[in-house]
Order: C-alpha cells, then structure tokens, then sequence
C-alpha cells in the first residue's frame, strides 16, 4: 500500500519525507500517550537502542489510573518478555481456559470449554511494570497535546500549556479519542455502537475464581475472571445514546470512558435491575456488591487504510487504539498496540543502524500490520450480532 503525500491541515501539501538521519545520528521520537502501547513503544525503542525518546501523558501523575482485565495472546506476551516483563509478575492466574455458558431464565442450559491462546493480567498490572521501568526523565505528565505543526520543514508538537516540542517521528498512542487520529485521518470519527460495557471489580469470599467465565443471556453478555483479590466482571447491556447521556451525563462519543465519579444513582440501579433479572443469582450479588463502577461505550470506526503520514521532513503514525479503536470482544487492543509497536521499532532499528531507506521501512511495517486492525474492526460488529447486541 502506497503511503500518499500528507495534506496538511493549513492546506498546504508537504513533501515526500527525508530519511531521519540525514540530519541527525539520533533522531528525536516523541510518543503521545503514556498507556499500555504508548509505554510498550518506548521502551522497544530504548531496548534498540534510542536514546532521544520522550512519552507525554496529558493525565497529571497525580491523576488516580487503572483497568480492568486484559488478555494478552502468546506474541504479544512474548514481546513484553523480551523487555524484561515475565508472565510471573503480571499473570496472576494461568489458566487458559475459557468456560462459553449459555443462560436462559438466569439458569447455565450449555457450557462449552474453549482454549485462550494466552493469558489474561490487568491494565492495572502491565501499566505498572511498563512505567516502572521507564527513566523518570522519559515519562512526562500533564502534557496534553494539542496541534503539529511543520516549523521550517520540522514535525513541532504544541501543548495545551503553550510549550512546544520538535520531533522527527511523532508517535500517537493516545487512545480511542486520539487527536492525532482527528488530525491524521480527520474522516474516521467514533460511533456508538448502540451498548455499554459495565465494568467492576470485587473480592470473593467463598473459593476463588480460577478460570475465565463468558455467561450468554438473551441479548447481553457477562464475561468474569479472576485477579489477585477478587475478580473482574464485564455486563454488555444494551443502551440508547439517550439512555447512555442520562446515566454518565455525556453523550457516549464524547464520554469514552466513564470513570465512577461518572456512575450516577441511574447507572447502578439499570445494571443491578438487569443483573437481577438475566444472571444466575452468584453473579447477580456479585455485581450488587460492587460499589465502584465505571462503563465503557463501544465505539466502531470505519477500517484504517494506512498507519503513517509524512509531515515535513518527518514522520507521525497511528497505533493501537489510536489507529483502529475495536470492539472488546475481540480481546485484540492490546495485542494490536504491543505488536504494532514492535513491528514498528524492527524498522526503526534498520534505519537507523543500517542506514535502510525509512519510507520503504514503514511501508513494509505498514503492510504487515494494517491487515489485521481491518480485520478487528471487522470482526466485532460480527461477534456482537451473534449476543444480539448489534446497533438497533
């Protein structure tokens, strides 16, 4: 797939992008996002040997973070222990099995063993042994990004604070809501995909959880698995934009996530009615007994037709769920973030230390990656039609 001559955003069309190296020896990496790819990217990088790298976050360290349940399949988990991160300290649990029940009049009326090709930690978990073994002088909080612009033919990040940073690569990893997606490819906008991932975690009392559970109800879906202390659960329940704004007080392409400061007294009281009424009565208490709550709506996006753009004499490209946003069921976020970045600093590398041409490099990059972050996107609206969870 061709990479076409960027258009940008002042109107004007920029030129075919030099090699990084032809200025400099080292060149200047700027990652925007410092979640699971973000921190993934920079660290590959540092691994290959880059040493003029900067993360920015725009959540200030102060701002509490954390996630839920996160399965990571075997390239994926084989890339973070090449950095050093092994499955005994973000792997809790190792089972691989899944347990597929279907639920009707809230009782199991068929259960299906699967196999999951990996294993499952937390956001919470990864992020942690990412960041902790980022330098302190990388990681750089509170710095939302804003604008690129092209200074003198030089890629230049703007910041909500008003400072300004060059780059020759600009790396976005900055989420579903990436601005350099908006500014990229400004034609793929979020949409709602008509339900909402409730989201929970709870101790356990009686024997712990060891495997991980899919139960199907008519029309909605609850996925629940163990982590150290409790476990993660998951309620797809379906939900009206209108539904949606009423519950967390923003429209659901405006409020990606909604964090438990957002899960209002009308949130809780629509999952506890519908946990009551589809599950079987372990998993509806377990639900009614968790007190902090967040909620994700699922987004769709229309499938990436590239992964990087020429900005003046540099370069900028999308990962994750910057790229292509996919839907949850398809347990593939992650892994595409991680394995996109891996696959990217592999081209980084040949340019950089054998002088390989940088445009034919991200190409090649490009070309391997995209076909499977169509795929995903692709493969949720399907994977939720079968729950009966597709947009009314």
């Amino acid at each position: 797939m061709a990479l076409p001559t960027l258009t940008h955003p002042t109107g004007a069309s920029t030129p075919r992008a030099a090699n990084l190296l032809t200025h400099r020896t080292q060149p200047r990496i700027a990652v925007i996002g410092g979640s699971l790819t973000g921190c993934t990217t920079a660290l590959l990088l540092l691994h290959a040997g880059f040493d003029q790298i900067a993360v920015y976050e725009a959540a200030p360290h102060s701002a509490p973070r954390g996630g839920g349940l996160i399965g990571l399949e075997h390239p994926a988990l084989d890339i973070l222990d090449r950095l050093g991160i092994g499955q005994n300290e973000i792997v809790a649990y190792t089972s691989e099995t899944v347990w597929q029940v279907t639920v009707r009049a809230r009782q199991p009326i068929h259960t299906a063993q699967q196999v999951y090709p990996g294993r499952n930690t937390t956001w919470t978990l990864l992020h942690h042994a990412l960041t902790s073994r980022l330098p302190d002088a990388l990681l750089h909080t509170g710095r939302r990004f804003t604008r690129l612009d092209v200074r003198h033919g030089q890629p230049t990040l703007a910041f909500a604070d008003g400072s300004h940073e060059p780059a020759d690569l600009v790396v976005f990893a900055d989420g579903r809501s990436s601005a350099g997606r908006r500014l990229l490819d400004p034609h793929r906008r979020l949409r709602y995909a008509g339900y909402t991932a409730h989201r929970g975690q709870a101790t356990t009392e009686n024997a712990p959880l060891r495997d991980f559970l899919r139960l199907e109800p008519p029309r909605c879906q609850y996925n629940v698995a163990p982590i150290p202390g409790g476990v993660d659960w998951t309620f797809y329940l379906p939900c009206s934009p209108t539904a949606y704004a009423h519950h967390f007080g923003a429209p659901p392409e405006r409020r990606v996530f909604a964090l438990p400061q957002h899960v209002g007294p009308a949130a809780r009281a629509h999952v506890d009615e519908h946990a009551a009424r589809l599950l079987p009565a372990p998993h509806a208490a377990t639900v009614h007994a968790t007190t902090e709550r967040m909620a994700v709506p699922v987004m769709d996006i229309d499938a990436p037709t590239r992964m990087a753009w020429p900005v003046g004499h540099g370069w900028a490209v999308l990962l994750g769920d910057a790229l292509a946003p996919v839907r949850p069921h398809t347990a593939r976020g992650a892994n595409n973030g991680i394995e996109q970045a891996a696959g990217l600093s592999a081209a980084l590398t040949h340019h950089h230390r054998h002088r390989a041409d940088l445009s034919a490099a991200l190409h090649a990059w490009q070309r391997r990656h995209l076909p499977g972050a169509i795929s995903a996107v692709q493969q949720g609206p399907a994977l939720a039609a079968h729950l009966g969870l597709s947009n009314p």
